[in-house]
């Protein structure tokens, strides 16, 4: 893949006041590290004269200027239109929300489909959906192997309501083809539900080209605060009815939208979008300098990926999960034998190395991989990640793993 500009993680790395600690983070996918300018945002927005949205007083246009910018820079990052950006507290909040407003127009006799790949935040919420409403879960498997799901996992019937899948796990950085798992659902005149909390931060999001009816994400895996949003068309929005307030708002996507929203976390998101629209000197509206940002990064990310799929393949007794030649997000699972993964994660955080284990709420893939509710060592590399960094994480696992 080649870049105009070259990617200068040093340059980047200068505006995360975190990395002043010295510890070399491989934490992000489980919530990344925030550059200067978010934190600026988000204090600047909290002392500001903001008030509830309107038009009179400058408080409430602040307030709705706050909104509508954030909306349109979610937009910007996943190709969607800023009219059908709904905001909540988190992806797990809204995936939670949209089920309930889904399954009130399910029946008895009805299937669904989860996957054992997707975070629990995409599986559980449709689960108990669908419980509550006498409706069938159909579980497509993945390739314990190669960590790959294949699109003929995904079975259809008459009666399938929703498809529920994940565009990048969590756990292994496995990438569906999440375009051809939506053209057969659509072929059946079903919704595609999927999660892209994991992989919106790594590259240039087309939720249009995905085919994803619904596209669910987080900001803080991507540089920006605690928040959720979810990009669909308006004209679906329009379809669902949400349990609401009598007098609040029932436009669209307000409407899903529970409460005053966090002016501060929005413009936080604003501020992360922008950040990442920056990450390489460019030209042309804040879309097109995304393409060219995310791609750098992509680049990036890929070289150190490969950097530590190797360095890890010649350390003997350590098990990676998944197929290193597939595919995937610049995230790996391992294990050292012999050695419980919490031991390690410990080990390497004494060398100031940061990479948790757990199973990080991917509980169904984790136990189809045969690692059961205890899981692995996760490495996550991100926009601040280095060549230094990845070294010191092979040489903390050699410690580990001796």
């Amino acid at each position: 893949m080649l870049t105009a500009v070259a990617y200068d993680v040093d340059a980047v790395r200068k505006h995360f006041p975190a990395l002043e600690e010295g510890a070399a983070h491989f934490d992000g996918p489980g919530g990344s590290l925030v550059p200067d300018v978010v934190g600026e945002a988000v204090a600047a927005t909290l002392v500001s004269a903001i008030a509830n949205r309107g038009t009179v007083t400058a408080a409430e246009r602040r307030a709705d200027e706050t909104v509508r910018a954030a909306r349109q820079s979610a937009a910007d990052l996943v190709g969607g239109t800023p009219e059908g950006i709904v905001f909540g507290r988190s992806m797990t909040q809204l995936t939670y929300d949209f089920s309930r407003a889904l399954a009130k127009n399910w029946a008895p006799g009805d299937e669904i489909v989860v996957t054992r790949l997707d975070h629990d935040a995409n599986i559980r919420p449709w689960v108990q959906a669908a419980q509550a409403r006498g409706v069938t879960v159909r579980w497509a498997d993945f390739d314990a192997v190669t960590g790959e799901l294949p699109v003929e996992a995904i079975t259809l019937t008459d009666r399938t309501r929703l498809v529920a899948v994940t565009a990048a796990s969590n756990l292994l950085g496995t990438r569906p083809d999440i375009p051809a798992i939506a053209a057969k659902t659509h072929d059946a005149g079903t919704l595609c539900y999927v999660d892209g909390v994991h992989l919106t931060p790594h590259t240039l999001v087309d939720v249009r080209a995905l085919g994803a009816d619904f596209f669910a994400c987080s900001p803080y895996k991507f540089l920006g605060p605690h928040l959720g949003f979810v990009a669909a068309a308006p004209e679906l929005l329009e379809t669902l009815h949400p349990d609401k307030l009598i007098p609040s708002i029932d436009a669209v996507p307000e409407r899903f939208e529970l409460g005053t929203l966090p002016y501060e976390l929005l413009a936080g998101t604003t501020a992360a979008i922008d950040f990442l629209a920056d990450l390489v000197p460019g030209n042309g509206n804040r879309r097109a300098r995304l393409r060219d940002s995310l791609r750098a990064l992509e680049e990036h990310e890929e070289g150190l990926l490969r950097l530590l799929d190797d360095g890890l393949a010649e350390i003997p007794g350590v098990t990676r999960y998944g197929s290193p030649t597939r595919r995937r997000t610049p995230t790996v699972l391992f294990s050292v034998n012999g050695i419980p993964a919490t031991d390690v994660y410990r080990s390497l955080a004494a060398v100031g190395v940061n990479a948790p284990a757990g199973t990080f709420y991917a509980l169904e893939c984790s136990r189809r991989l045969g690692l059961g509710d205890t899981g692995a060592v996760r490495a996550g590399i991100a926009p601040y990640t280095t060549a230094g960094d990845v070294h010191r994480l092979l040489e903390g696992v050699r410690q580990a793993a001796r």
